[in-house]
């Protein structure tokens, strides 16, 4: 990505319209299933650098975080690398956000058909449309203060030490402890960003 895109929380493409009301859909599946589709089905198109962004916390290894409240936005919006071009598939248009991934995955699926059926043209010509957007036009919830400041620790901080102090603000700073949904927010961006820089 031309600049860093956050799994946590959604990053929405500015110029993307939301839909105006989610519906039902009539798939099946499981949160960690549907992203497990994405990740495969991109992986198969060849694509790099994937970025899966929702409003679902996410823990170090990259899985969900178990007994989180499913959050009002139930956007996702799919950063990746394709022929050297950032590309964002994002879809807002059903009511979980697992339908949402599944959606997704599906619709990479269909795009890698039209390419094994010898239409290549087309899909060159699709991506043109899932262009990503140039970081200013990301939309964010906030500016947030560098991720050691939110934390408190130094920037050269372990990933123990990381963890541990996540731990503490997480429980200071958690809505149903007392705390506010921004700045848990803000809490999880910050943990977000130490797990990709802290090695």
């Amino acid at each position: 990505m031309s600049s860093p895109i956050d799994a946590y929380p959604l990053q929405w493409p500015a110029a993307w319209p939301r839909a105006e009301k989610p519906q039902r859909s009539a798939f099946s599946t499981s949160l960690a299933a549907a992203r497990d589709e994405v990740r495969r089905e991109l992986r198969l198109l060849g694509a790099t650098d994937v970025v899966i962004s929702t409003n679902i916390i996410t823990n170090l290894d990259g899985t969900y975080r178990a007994k989180q409240r499913m959050p009002e936005d139930r956007g996702v919006a799919v950063y990746f690398k394709l022929n050297g071009e950032d590309q964002c598939f994002p879809c807002d248009r059903w009511l979980w956000v697992e339908e949402n991934l599944h959606a997704i995955a599906l619709s990479i699926e269909a795009l890698r058909g039209l390419e094994r059926w010898g239409a290549k043209e087309m899909v060159a010509a699709a991506f043109k449309g899932f262009k990503a957007l140039p970081a200013n036009a990301i939309v964010t919830p906030y500016t947030a203060k560098p991720w050691h400041e939110v934390l408190q620790v130094a920037p050269d901080a372990s990933r123990e030490m990381v963890e541990a102090a996540y731990r503490v603000q997480a429980k200071r700073l958690h809505p149903d402890l007392g705390g506010t949904q921004a700045d848990f927010e803000a809490l999880s961006r910050a943990y977000e960003q130490a797990r990709k820089a802290v090695v």
